[in-house]
């Protein structure tokens, strides 16, 4: 049974202290409504519970989180997913900046749009590996500095048309871990030290598994995805600026 609950006029405070009187008791699902940018919902949640959201949701949503299930039937704005080490968040509209910032661990489904700085400092360690997949179109510096991880990038679920896939300055810095693009990308938009590659057999299983269970959350039709070649960008060096300053 749910804990169903109208936010209101409540503080992102009293949101999460209600929350967490909540688990304390046993509660396991919650279904909040009403949510109108109230920031930090969820932070630091280390339980494995699940939590349906309506509404636009603030700054941060799932911070530091390692554990629960999110569903957003709105937008979010900047930071979903900050550090956040497990669990998931699918969004069923589009997302702010810094979507994933140095995400170790989990999942991230965005079905939209979303802003700059995607996934930067995104890293992997051991047997954490986070992933992102973005229904729409990503602004500048996707996977700035990125360290480990995958991100995937479909370009379908856009409201910009018109727009290239990607924003320029992508995976600048980056040392680690894979971008997946739905599609040929212009050269131009790369950062430098990249390198752009078809994908072999283990890459299409890898990705073919990860956008399964993205169509399952938003109910999209896995054919539709994969009707397109992507392709692959990968670092040339884990250490992209290892000669900067050398002599």
């Amino acid at each position: 049974m749910s804990v169903v609950f109208n936010v209101g006029k409540l503080s992102y405070t009293k949101v999460n202290q209600i929350v967490r009187e909540k688990i304390l008791e046993g509660k396991k699902a919650f279904e909040i409504h009403g949510v109108n940018g109230h920031r930090y919902l969820l932070a630091g949640i280390k339980e494995k519970i699940t939590v349906k959201i309506w509404g636009t949701v603030g700054l941060d949503l799932g911070c530091f989180m390692s554990g629960p299930e999110i569903y957003v039937y709105g937008n979010v704005q900047d930071g979903c997913g900050n550090t956040m080490e497990e669990g998931k968040i699918t969004v069923y509209g589009m997302a702010g900046d810094v979507v994933g910032y140095s995400m170790r661990g989990g999942k991230i489904f965005i079905k939209g749009d979303v802003g700059y700085r995607v996934g930067i400092h995104m890293k992997s360690y051991q047997d954490k590996h986070p992933v992102i997949v973005i229904g729409g179109k990503a602004g500048d510096f996707l996977g700035e500095y990125m360290a480990g991880g995958t991100i995937v990038v479909l370009g379908i679920y856009s409201q910009h048309p018109e727009r290239p896939i990607v924003g320029k300055f992508l995976g600048t810095g980056m040392h680690g871990g894979a971008i997946y693009l739905r599609g040929k990308i212009d050269p131009f938009f790369l950062g430098k030290n990249l390198k752009v590659s078809s994908l072999n057999e283990e890459d299409q299983a890898y990705l073919k598994k990860i956008l399964k269970e993205y169509c399952a959350d938003i109910g999209e039709d896995l054919g539709v995805l994969l009707n397109e070649k992507f392709f692959k960008i990968t670092p040339m060096s884990h250490r992209p600026y290892g000669n900067l300053y050398a002599y």
